[in-house]
């Protein structure tokens, strides 16, 4: 990973505390929080924004909108 982004101890605390709920390591809850969250948005809209066109093939929004293109 090329940036590794720092939490504040607040956000630390905040997903420390959501990891316990979810019974998971706190790198395995970001991670299921991270793919919950792209559900959430559009991924035609994240695409046409994103500046990293290298790694479409495995983007969870391109993985998202093809699964959403099958299911219509």
């Amino acid at each position: 990973m090329a940036y590794t982004p720092e939490l504040s101890q607040n956000e630390s605390a905040t997903l420390r505390r959501i990891a316990w709920y979810m019974g998971r390591p706190m790198t395995k809850t970001l991670t299921a929080i991270l793919k919950e969250t792209a559900h959430k948005y559009k991924c035609d809209d994240i695409c046409n924004a994103c500046k990293d066109k290298s790694k479409c093939g495995e983007c969870v929004f391109k993985v998202e909108q093809s699964t959403n293109e099958r299911s219509s």
